[in-house]
């Protein structure tokens, strides 16, 4: 029932930023930039576990992994202003995202 009930939250939360997106762009965006997943996914651990530790770890974890994630918004932009269609862009950029952190792993030696 617990898992149910996150993935609901966790849904709703997701459907409310595209909704809000489609009026307000602006808002959507910022919204959509606030690291709602990762509160949520920190606030489940911590119901789970009690563990600050975990919950510690985590946390840095996401921020150092913020940074390959921001090539794919450099990327799909311009591949969109290069009048690149949606569908491939949003896959070239995912691809090249993709390759950001396969460096980053690497970097890490992980």
């Amino acid at each position: 029932m617990r898992t149910l009930i996150k993935v609901v939250v966790t849904a709703l939360v997701i459907v409310g930023i595209s909704e809000l997106a489609k009026r307000f762009t602006l808002f959507g965006a910022i919204l959509a930039s606030l690291p709602v997943t990762s509160i949520l996914a920190m606030i489940w651990l911590y119901q789970d576990t009690s563990d600050v530790g975990k919950v510690i770890a985590l946390s840095n974890n996401i921020f150092w992994a913020i940074l390959p994630s921001l090539v794919f918004f450099a990327v799909f932009p311009l591949l969109l202003k290069s009048k690149i269609q949606f569908t491939p862009a949003l896959i070239i950029s995912c691809l090249v995202m993709g390759v950001a952190y396969t460096a980053y792993m690497k970097l890490l030696n992980i």
